[in-house]
């Protein structure tokens, strides 16, 4: 496979199975959820704001978007119920797991 069918390959499968994905900054805020959490470490709303993966008001508008549409969960803390952690859910985690393979197969084709 080539180069620019791979890449269109790729685009495909986000459109269709990542629709959630309308802009860099959603799949920034994604990655940087799914990373903390992978480390254990849950990002609260404020450590994703610090990140400076785009302006607040932006992070902010996308972050309550996604939440709205399910692909980012937010947990109330229950000791403290000011604050919040953030997840990916696990519907999303599938998709995402899915584009990972996708990506590796994907990758392995390119001549």
């Amino acid at each position: 496979m080539k180069l620019f069918a791979a890449l269109r390959k790729i685009r495909e499968f986000e459109r269709l199975q990542l629709p959630f994905l309308n802009s860099l900054i959603d799949f920034d805020i994604i990655i940087e959820i799914g990373f903390a959490a992978e480390r254990e470490q849950p990002l609260t709303p404020k450590q994703l704001f610090l990140l400076e993966i785009g302006s607040l008001t932006t992070v902010r508008r996308r972050l309550a978007k996604l939440v709205d549409q399910g692909v980012v969960t937010r947990h109330t803390n229950v000791k403290d119920r000011r604050s919040a952690t953030l997840t990916v859910s696990s519907s999303s985690l599938k998709a995402l797991a899915k584009y990972a393979k996708t990506l590796s197969a994907i990758c392995a084709a390119i001549t």
